[in-house]
């Protein structure tokens, strides 16, 4: 079934087309779930209320640009939701010198599998971990960033900084193992 027909098939509330979508990209943004989210049962009722707006406004997609990317938007959007629910973000004080721990050493990150990756995002800081996940793995920018969680831009970049930092300590230390 091509997109468009599945789209369709959504909307018109076939079953057959609602389940190809969701075994389509489930998966997917499982994982996407799982960076912003603290663990595996986290992840899935987000998942889960996602795909449920992503089923409920099929009928307000443009069919303009890609539509995997209008999906991860509202999973993106839906995980930030329900991280503001639960929990104020904490976001520090802009930070001024923070790029000198940042010198890194390649082959660290090479021997780091993606599950261990994973993990180490998913322990970090509420305010780094959100802010990490929008810029170097969504593809936000800080601009976008400051204006969904409410903040100024310049906190965005010293969060980012800080979130790059912190991760390069807690991957120094498993490559200490």
């Amino acid at each position: 079934m091509d997109e468009l027909s599945l789209i369709q098939g959504c909307i018109e509330g076939n079953q057959r087309a609602q389940r190809q979508l969701f075994d389509s990209f489930s998966p997917k943004f499982f994982a996407v779930c799982l960076r912003y989210m603290k663990n595996n049962d986290e992840a899935e009722d987000v998942l889960q209320e996602a795909l449920i707006k992503v089923f409920s406004k099929l009928p307000e997609y443009s069919k303009k640009g890609s539509f995997e990317g209008w999906m991860r938007r509202i999973v993106v959007n839906t995980c930030l939701d329900q991280i503001r629910k639960n929990q104020k973000l904490k976001f520090d004080a802009p930070l001024e010198q923070e790029e000198y721990k940042l010198s890194t050493n390649a082959y660290i990150f090479e021997k780091l599998s993606a599950d261990e990756l994973i993990k180490e995002i998913q322990e970090m800081p509420p305010g780094y971990k959100v802010v990490f996940n929008m810029f170097a793995i969504e593809g936000f920018s800080h601009q976008e960033i400051a204006e969904h969680l409410g903040v100024k831009e310049s906190t965005s970049k010293s969060q980012y900084l800080r979130a790059r930092a912190y991760l390069k300590e807690r991957i120094l230390k498993i490559d200490e193992r």
